[in-house]
């Protein structure tokens, strides 16, 4: 199942401090319709850490957009998203 109203949202530090503080779920980073990483956790942070370039698998793809689903069935819906997608820096 794909992500639940995927809006698309530069992957920029300004659109990420946005999007507010402590809210748990799944993320996916993309460029050009290519899905990049699908990682779960503390949506902001975690996407605040790939900004500053905490995995180089991702860096190195630059990601342009960003993508949230706040649940709290992470564990389960990241493997459902890695699946449908499959990112090119999971696995």
């Amino acid at each position: 199942m794909p992500f639940i109203e995927p809006t698309l949202r530069p992957f920029c530090k300004s659109d990420i401090l946005g999007f507010n503080p402590g809210q748990i779920g799944v993320y996916g980073l993309l460029r050009d319709k290519q899905w990049i990483f699908i990682g779960k956790g503390d949506i902001r942070i975690r996407l605040l850490a790939h900004l500053n370039g905490d995995n180089e698998d991702v860096s190195r793809e630059q990601p342009s957009h960003w993508v949230a689903e706040i649940t709290d069935d992470y564990l389960k819906r990241e493997l459902e998203l890695i699946k449908e997608y499959q990112p090119l820096c999971n696995g």
